[in-house]
């Protein structure tokens, strides 16, 4: 069920690309590259950081709690000292191949669409990953790790906004939805650039997309704050 909305956002985002490199010549080897470093920036997002560690403690993460693999649910679930380590895996499951890419990438014309779509495809591993029949994270710690690489003082500003909400409501998923709206408007003032921004929003609709759940309890009331230990990632 996953699969249809990803296939959808993916080909719109390959088409915003297309837009704007329309004129540009690819070479063989520039094509090869735009497969090559998104597949690893995909394949990275797929690791389930959350399944691993609640495996390693005998615990089934995706049955506990709200079901989710990502750090929110293990803190919950296992304890915060392991969501803690879920969370700065995460990170390095969209910043390692964000970095790797822009320095293999340097001295490539298409070097930022290159970074882009690898970013892209990290976030979309962890959501959407193969090992997991195409389900997964919501892709907040992994998205962290990618705009970290892109653009640091976008994320600084973006844990300002999150910090804030988490101080007036205590909600995490309110929080996440806030600051993964925050993140595109910043790249576009602090990192200003055409693929980033365009990376920014694709990531940011995931997020949300994989929040509809969330969404659906905060209007109705039912949304659980962190500090409640039951059912409500």
């Amino acid at each position: 069920q996953f699969a249809v909305p990803l296939s959808f956002g993916f080909c719109y985002y390959i088409s915003c690309f297309s837009k704007h490199f329309g004129n540009r010549n690819f070479s063989m080897s520039d094509s090869y590259l735009l497969v090559l470093y998104p597949l690893l920036g995909y394949l990275s997002g797929t690791i389930p950081t959350g399944l691993l560690i609640g495996m390693s403690r005998r615990i089934d993460i995706r049955t506990e709690g709200s079901g989710n693999i990502g750090a929110t649910n293990v803190a919950r679930v296992i304890g915060k000292k392991w969501g803690v380590i879920t969370l700065v895996a995460d990170m390095l499951k969209g910043f390692l191949p964000v970095v790797v890419t822009a320095f293999a990438v340097e001295n490539n014309q298409n070097g930022a669409a290159l970074i882009a779509l690898t970013g892209f495809a990290a976030v979309a591993g962890h959501c959407f990953s193969v090992f997991l029949r195409f389900s997964g994270g919501k892709g907040v710690a992994t998205a962290v790790g990618v705009f970290l690489a892109i653009c640091p003082l976008s994320v600084a500003a973006a844990f300002f906004v999150f910090f804030l909400a988490m101080k007036k409501w205590g909600i995490v998923s309110v929080a996440s939805l806030l600051s993964a709206l925050a993140v595109p408007l910043l790249i576009h003032f602090i990192c200003p650039g055409r693929e980033q921004e365009i990376m920014a929003w694709a990531i940011a609709g995931i997020i949300w997309f994989k929040h509809i759940d969330n969404i659906k309890r905060l209007l109705q009331g039912t949304e659980k704050s962190f500090r409640d230990q039951s059912k409500g990632d």
